[in-house]
């Protein structure tokens, strides 16, 4: 059996999105038959997709959503590519604070092997890859 095909979908800058994109990828990910770490993979998305909400794309546009297989079923590449500007950052957060806000990227870099901010015209793809043990995807071979 091939490797999986990767899927994509396109959302609107609304409220019902993020809860759109999670759904889309737990069931991609339960269509590729991954149930390792599938839960790290859906707050990542979760996570990338309300950042991109919040903080890049503009009124009246939206964000892509891409969910990639890495080779020889080896974790997925979640990708968010939207067209607002500016460079995401994980925030210096005091253990102390009580603010829920701003952690996103915070643990997106904590539950991700890879994380990182490429460029696109206009602005940018915010990226994450999730690895587990070769041969998740059935029927894979080395």
């Amino acid at each position: 059996m091939p490797r999986p095909s990767p899927r994509e979908r396109f959302y609107r800058r609304e409220r019902t999105s993020v809860p759109a994109a999670r759904a889309f990828a737990s069931e991609a990910l339960r269509d590729w038959g991954v149930r390792e770490r599938s839960y790290d993979v859906v707050l990542c998305v979760s996570e990338l997709a309300t950042n991109a909400l919040v903080h890049g794309v503009p009124p009246g546009r939206g964000f892509l959503l891409r969910l990639l297989p890495l080779p020889y079923g080896g974790g997925v590449r979640v990708e968010v590519h939207d067209s607002g500007g500016g460079v995401p950052a994980v925030p210096q957060v005091d253990a102390g604070e009580a603010d829920e806000g701003g952690r996103g990227l915070l643990l997106v870099s904590e539950l991700a092997d890879k994380w990182g901010v490429g460029e696109r015209d206009p602005g940018k793809v915010v990226w994450c890859e999730i690895s587990f043990r070769p041969h998740a995807w059935p029927g894979a071979s080395m």
